[in-house]
């Protein structure tokens, strides 16, 4: 397959292929079995990758806030209970009556949990959206892995094949975003594992390119790459 359907394969699959683009790729699926295999390879790898993800439950001290407030507002219930029965006024009573508190506080306290629980899952789902992607292909126009940024600066590499590491190898992960300063090392990892990479004071942005190359075992001796290209790829805006 010619580089750019392999790489527009996955650019589709993990959602960077938008509107007129994307309309025009889909009628290629129609014509085309090869690239509509390539589509569905693709699919295969990151749906591995999807059932990895461990579920996020609520943290220990939203449960702990939640029951603060009900503490809070208990007491000034039965407060103003015990006042309104001494002044006689029935109205008063009914309003400032325990049950009709505990009525209030759990209802407040239930909205408040769902409210809690609500944000805590859109910020979770927008910490793990990634906002860009890089795709990277082997020589053989192969997807090897991916290269995940986040809004929160996290950067991973989740390898999507096994790559062969020869003996006292590694295998390096480089960026390179000016080529006057040349490629900068990112991570370093024995075999095809996912990795946090280190892009903690680096720049990162668009058309930026990632590779991972096979490097001595303790990393490249010269601080840029000198081994065998395995796989590289530029950063795309994911949507």
């Amino acid at each position: 397959m010619p580089p750019d359907r392999a790489a527009i394969a996955g650019e589709y699959v993990l959602g960077l292929v938008e509107g007129a683009e994307r309309e025009a790729f889909e009628r290629r699926l129609d014509r085309e079995p090869g690239l509509a295999a390539e589509v569905e390879s693709w699919r295969r790898h990151l749906a591995a990758i999807d059932a990895t993800a461990r579920p996020f439950p609520p943290s220990p001290g939203l449960w702990q806030r939640i029951e603060a407030q009900i503490g809070a507002i208990l007491p000034a219930a039965e407060s103003g209970r015990g006042k309104a029965i001494k002044a006689g006024d029935a109205l008063a009573a009914w309003w400032n009556s325990l049950p009709v508190w505990r009525g209030a506080a759990l209802a407040g306290a239930l909205a408040a949990l769902l409210l809690a629980i609500g944000l805590n899952g859109a910020l979770d789902r927008a910490r793990r959206q990634p906002l860009m992607v890089a795709v990277l292909l082997t020589d053989a126009n192969v997807a090897a892995a991916v290269v995940n940024t986040f809004a929160d600066g996290r950067v991973e590499l989740l390898p999507l094949q096994d790559i062969a590491v020869p003996e006292g190898k590694a295998l390096e992960i480089w960026t390179l975003w000016d080529r006057a300063v040349g490629p900068r090392s990112v991570g370093l990892i024995d075999r095809a594992r996912s990795t946090p990479l280190r892009l903690d004071q680096l720049p990162l942005g668009r058309d930026q390119l990632f590779e991972i190359t096979v490097e001595n075992a303790t990393g490249s001796p010269t601080g840029r790459p000198t081994g065998p290209i395995v796989a590289k790829g530029t950063t795309s805006r994911a949507l």
